[in-house]
């Protein structure tokens, strides 16, 4: 195995808090500087490769700039997901003033964390994880990393193993991601970590007190802790009997798999519902060539959740790329036969001609089979600061109302990264590691050429303050709540919502009052940029 050895750059060019990307043959390497001390470790993020060059460095731990995974900065080790693996790290030699990096020629871009060896002959205990989206995938990956050795049994109902789920409605859909693209890990993964993944099994209860579930199939088994993470189940209006061919829930990937056999060129679709997954399906449909109206009560989409300005300018970017809409209308029903619809009928007598329709008004939490836990009234699972709801009984993902670290208010949210988060957490706790969960939510989505990033949490406002215009496409929005800045949106900055997000982790946001100009919000930035707060 050949080696490469380069001298990057003089250690005089490089200042502590700092951190520089240089190409060592065809690997990228980034340099930080961390209490004096010089790193070297991969420059892309493991999870969609971003340059994180571009991200944020905060002591000593780097942000991704597209969707915060977070590395160590000295080490690469993985900190946060939505990433899975850590980054590589190298060889670093100072020789006078010079800084060289070594590393073979062939270096991986990426390395998985260490896990324990497996050995539920000596570590007789058994953990459950009831589903096998995000929250449980990245349970059954931290329990390994946390040293647990005993049995991990996760079940989900589908035929696949754990897959990356956001792109089911972005690029998936839209034909931009081969299928052998969305799996999460390799299958000899789950081999080599003692993972078992019992696919096609449908749990139909759950009784905490006996810590015991019981299948669909009559069988049943017995657990010392479990979590449940079985994630949402997406709404279906009155008028839809399910017998229709051509009318689809995007949930899985079999939904999305159906979906995309009907959507051939020209195709008329209807999406009812203005929510992110009905917006992003909207916009996929559009890219594989159909003919796309949405239909929606809201007055512009996501203004519940971002507002009207926002609201209007997703809704002028899909109208841009020929997306038609029916805003403040609702379905009365659907006409044709029962196994094919032709029209979707509106509550003023409209009638829309489609070949499909696509269903998009948000999910309810999976959590019928619960029995012997705290139910919130919308279905969610109440649980303490440690995901924790009842003995070695835990929640996490969609289904889980956890205490809001910042706000103290029981908080629910359905987002991809967080319900990873929440895994992580749950794990660490399942683990015998009591891990309060602080984590601070992120979100995002993209819509033809426009992706937005949200990053904290409320979920109603007394105000927005923007710097920037939204119009431009490059903004930042902050949703301001008794005072308080609580979340933070904002397009085309991303190293300053990476920024933001450290800001509420560390709980040193800064007044409202300090927003007045554009001048006191670059003055902050730089302040937290140069890690000066």
């Amino acid at each position: 195995m050949s080696e490469l050895k380069a001298a990057l750059c003089k250690l005089s060019d490089i200042g502590d808090g700092e951190m520089r990307e240089f190409d060592v043959g065809e690997t990228p390497v980034l340099l930080t500087r961390v209490g004096g001390k010089v790193n070297a470790i991969g420059a892309r993020c493991t999870h969609y490769g971003a340059p994180l060059v571009d991200g944020f460095l905060a002591g000593d731990k780097i942000i991704c700039p597209w969707h915060h995974a977070c590395f160590n900065a000295r080490t690469g080790d993985l900190i946060e997901p939505p990433a899975l693996d850590s980054l590589p790290n190298y060889q670093v030699r100072i020789e006078g003033d010079d800084i060289y990096v070594d590393l073979s020629e062939d270096a991986d871009d990426r390395r998985t964390p260490e896990m324990v060896e497996a050995d539920p002959s000596e570590d007789g205990r058994t953990f459950v994880i009831l589903g096998a989206g995000a929250a449980g995938y990245m349970a059954a990956q931290t329990l390994r990393e946390d040293g647990f050795a005993g049995l991990i049994l996760m079940i989900t109902r589908e035929d696949r193993m754990p897959y990356d789920r956001p792109n089911l409605s972005k690029d998936y859909l839209a034909g931009n991601a081969e299928p052998e693209w969305m799996p999460l890990r390799p299958g000899d993964f789950f081999d080599r970590n003692r993972i078992e993944v019992l696919r096609g099994r449908e749990v139909v209860g759950v009784d905490s007190s006996a810590k015991g579930i019981m299948f669909a199939d009559g069988e049943s088994l017995n657990y010392d802790a479990m979590l449940i993470a079985t994630g949402g189940v997406p709404r279906s209006p009155g008028f839809v009997k399910g017998s229709e061919e051509n009318v689809f829930l995007l949930r899985s990937f079999r939904d999305a798999d159906a979906i995309i056999a009907r959507a051939e060129k020209g195709s008329r679709a209807v999406v009812i519902g203005s929510s992110f997954i009905g917006m992003e399906a909207a916009a996929s449909l559009k890219t594989r060539g159909c003919d796309v109206t949405v239909v929606s009560p809201d007055e512009v989409p996501f203004e519940k959740v971002l507002g009207v300005d926002i609201g209007k300018l997703f809704k002028s970017t899909h109208e841009q790329n020929g997306i038609k809409f029916k805003l403040g209308r609702s379905v009365k029903g659907l006409t044709g036969s029962e196994k094919i619809v032709d029209g979707v009928e509106l509550d003023d007598g409209e009638r829309l001609e489609v070949d499909l329709v696509v269903i998009g008004i948000g999910v309810r939490p999976a959590t019928d089979l619960l029995k012997g836990v705290e139910i919130h009234k919308d279905g969610g699972v109440i649980t303490d600061e440690h995901l924790c709801v009842g003995e070695d009984l835990y929640a996490a993902g969609d289904i889980a109302y956890f205490p809001d670290a910042r706000t103290g208010e029981m908080t629910r949210i359905e987002h991809w990264r967080t319900a990873l988060q929440l895994g992580r957490t749950a794990a660490h706790n399942m683990a015998g590691k009591p891990t309060p969960f602080a984590a601070v939510p992120f979100f995002w989505t993209t819509q033809f050429d426009v992706t937005l990033n949200y990053v904290g949490h409320v979920r109603e406002w007394d105000s927005v303050v923007f710097q920037g215009d939204p119009e431009s496409r490059e903004f930042l929005a902050f949703y301001i709540k008794d005072h308080r800045i609580l979340a933070v949106a904002g397009m085309n900055r991303d190293r300053d919502i990476a920024i933001w997000e450290e800001l509420i982790r560390q709980n040193q946001v800064p007044s409202p009052s300090e927003l007045d100009s554009e001048a006191n919000v670059s003055d902050l930035l730089s302040s937290a940029a140069n890690n000066t707060l």
